[in-house]
């Protein structure tokens, strides 16, 4: 039987010491969990160890195939551009070797239930979620599209758990920034706000979010906040990652499927999963009978 591919993690980098040993345990706990694996995890920038350094570890071990995956929630520079870059570089280093490369790890369901664990830990159990405002912050980017992937968490956080809203903010690079968030919480007629860091690990940025939000509970005693906890290296996390795995060796890069309504049983729409789905009549699309669209059959599973 062949040897499966290894397994590289691939991390951002902090300057925090605390933020990067967490990853460099995370990736110690991958290798104890999956022995028939060789892991090895590096940065790519910021902190020790760099990617290469994990690539040339992997290389020494007798690896010839490997599978890597971005430790990151969103799919920003990093992940689109950094890490593909050093790969690259890595396979010019050492002849002879292949990868495949696998995708960012945010909005995952398992995740969601993580956040919504870290939200029901940082409030009193008396509160009405439907009273509670969650203000989901984000690393932030220069890149739209990894920005938006924030918005698309929060969405899929507050749909069918009851909260009353959850609004985005960005602690660097993009607007609105914390106190921005919080003051349009406020402005919303929020009484009740939990600050909830979408991170992995604990880091500057995470204790920067903590700190401006401690800030303006200060300068607002008429609204009650709470700052809730990082994701961590909870055991969803560490099952996502393997199930990143296995797509990446299997070439089984999906579009949105993680949060389809039709394959994962999301709060509030579990009767969905696995439903069929039909082509259906829209009436109000223009031209849907005339311009050549003759002869095409639609079955009508459902009235609008």
């Amino acid at each position: 039987m062949t040897t499966p591919p290894a397994l590289l993690i691939a991390g951002h980098g902090t300057r925090d010491d605390a933020g990067a040993q967490a990853f460099r345990d995370f990736v110690g706990e991958l290798g104890r969990r999956h022995p028939e694996l060789p892991v090895a995890g590096g940065f790519i920038e910021l902190s020790p160890p760099p990617l290469g350094e994990a690539v040339a570890e992997l290389v020494g071990r007798g690896v010839r195939r490997f599978a890597a995956v971005p430790l990151m929630l969103v799919s920003a520079g990093h992940a689109k551009g950094d890490i593909p870059a050093a790969l690259a570089r890595e396979k010019e280093r050492h002849p002879g070797i292949s990868y495949t490369y696998g995708r960012p790890l945010g909005p995952h369901p398992a995740l969601l239930s993580v956040l919504e664990r870290r939200l029901r830990q940082a409030v009193d159990p008396s509160w009405d979620p439907a009273e509670v405002t969650v203000l989901l912050v984000g690393r932030g980017s220069t890149d739209p599209d990894a920005n938006a992937e924030v918005c698309k968490a929060a969405r899929l956080l507050w749909e069918g758990r009851g909260y009353g809203a959850v609004e985005t903010a960005f602690v660097s690079l993009a607007a609105p920034d914390v106190p921005s968030g919080l003051d349009r919480c406020a402005r919303l007629g929020a009484r009740r706000i939990v600050v909830l860091p979408y991170f992995l690990f604990t880091g500057i940025l995470p204790d920067r979010v903590r700190h401006q939000t401690e800030q303006w509970a200060a300068a607002h005693p008429e609204t009650e906040v709470r700052s809730a906890d990082v994701i961590g290296p909870e055991p969803e996390l560490l099952d996502l990652v393997m199930e990143r795995y296995a797509e990446a060796v299997q070439g089984d890069l999906r579009m949105n499927c993680d949060s389809c309504v039709y394959r994962i049983a999301l709060p509030g729409f579990e009767d969905k999963v696995g439903a069929p789905q039909q082509p259906h009549f829209h009436p109000d699309d223009d031209g849907h009978h005339h311009h050549g669209h003759h002869g095409h059959g639609h079955a009508h599973s459902h009235a609008h």
